[in-house]
């Protein structure tokens, strides 16, 4: 049976037209870009129009895209390279619900190399307080990092404000913009951002391949040095097929934003309004009016959600209690934790992630069978039975 899948914040399928951009790079177009014969040649031109998609995607020049294997790399590059060129600033602020790849690397330099670290909390509904993030600004402050919409509950920051404020400073601002990318517009000819980070399996193109985008005159070191790919940014030979698949996912997902924004959204907004119709004792975590399209995180109180996507999974229903890159922790979502949410709460909780490919036949199935699956877990709950 073909499965129902509901998370596409930790990956998505790639589209057939991505596939199908990729194959001769595997075959007949296998040449090293940075080869001087013919082979090469054709290698480089499509790494080339590949830079110019990923830009179109963004609205910026193709030389300030640099490709990377993925968001983590992108945030890692962004942090050990900003952190190099100022040795002397010795301080860093970023958000209570940064996804790891941000979070773990500020507080690997806090707790190895000394850095002062502020992370910034969170309201109930998982908005940022600008007000404190100003206040939070020193003159010895390196960099600012904070991700453009939440992962687990879709919250969206109000990025453009955050970088007025930040630049105001003359303090460089980085992005996690893994989730939005393809979603939401991102237009770095009005947005003052200095580095911003998006990833290719999250707007179906394979895992594997990432970009990071650096605004000309942003003084960034490689992270992984030795040859002289990637303009003398990022060591190692280019993956030309999955760059090529990147490109295409960029230019799909531009012809696809209406819809992310129209049909993906409604279908959204029908699985929440069954669920929470359907279902007792559940709430929306998370701002529901500034928020991704296709993420809905709900949690139902008194179960553990480990339970519920075990249960969804015997279904075919596919779906999430947080991050993949936390899952197998037995710990409630940092993230929902920093917005305050109830403990019963909290371990209940499951994000529902559509993409354009999710039908309503689909949404309709989780309406219908979920209820029962709460229910029968509720009876068993020695809190459910209360």
């Amino acid at each position: 049976m073909k499965p129902i899948y509901l998370d596409n914040n930790a990956t998505t399928r790639v589209a057939d037209e991505v596939v199908e951009a990729m194959m001769p790079f595997f075959t007949e177009q296998y040449g090293n870009p940075s080869s001087m014969y013919a082979l090469g040649g054709e290698a480089g031109h499509a790494t080339r129009h590949a830079r110019e998609q990923v830009a179109a995607l963004l609205n910026c020049s193709p030389d300030e895209i640099l490709f990377t294997s993925c968001g983590t790399e992108s945030d890692n590059t962004s942090i050990h390279g900003v952190l190099e060129v100022a040795p002397a600033k010795r301080h860093l602020i970023t958000s209570r619900v940064e996804h790891p790849a941000v979070r773990t690397t500020c507080r690997y330099f806090r707790e190895q190399h000394g850095y002062a670290l502020t992370e910034l909390p969170v309201d109930a509904k998982g908005n940022l307080s600008l007000s404190e993030l100003e206040s939070s600004l020193r003159d010895d402050t390196a960099l600012v990092s904070i991700m453009h919409a939440n992962n687990e509950t879709g919250v969206i920051f109000p990025l453009e404000e955050i970088a007025q404020i930040v630049k105001s400073h003359g303090v460089i601002l980085h992005t996690d913009a893994v989730q939005t990318a393809g979603k939401l517009s991102l237009d770095m000819q009005k947005l003052p951002v200095d580095l911003l980070a998006i990833s290719g399996h999250k707007l179906h193109a394979p895992k594997g391949i990432g970009a990071l985008y650096v605004r000309r005159g942003t003084k960034l070191p490689p992270y992984l040095k030795g040859g002289h790919q990637e303009s003398g940014k990022r060591a190692g030979t280019e993956n030309v097929p999955y760059i090529v698949g990147f490109g295409k996912a960029c230019e799909l997902a531009m012809q696809n934003m209406e819809k992310e924004n129209t049909s993906v959204k409604a279908l959204r907004d029908k699985l929440q309004a069954g669920l929470l119709t359907g279902c007792q004792n559940a709430y929306v975590n998370g701002d529901e009016t500034h928020r991704l399209p296709n993420t809905a995180n709900i949690s139902f109180e008194f179960i553990e959600g480990e339970s519920i996507l075990l249960l969804l999974d015997t279904l075919g229903v596919c779906a999430s209690s947080g991050s993949a890159c936390t899952s197998g922790s037995l710990e409630p979502s940092h993230v929902l934790r920093a917005m305050g949410v109830p403990f019963t709460r909290a371990h209940g909780s499951i994000r529902f992630s559509l993409s354009r490919y999710t039908t309503e036949d689909e949404v309709n199935v989780v309406i219908e069978k979920l209820p029962a699956i709460i229910e029968r877990l509720r009876s068993m709950s020695p809190f459910g039975r209360k």
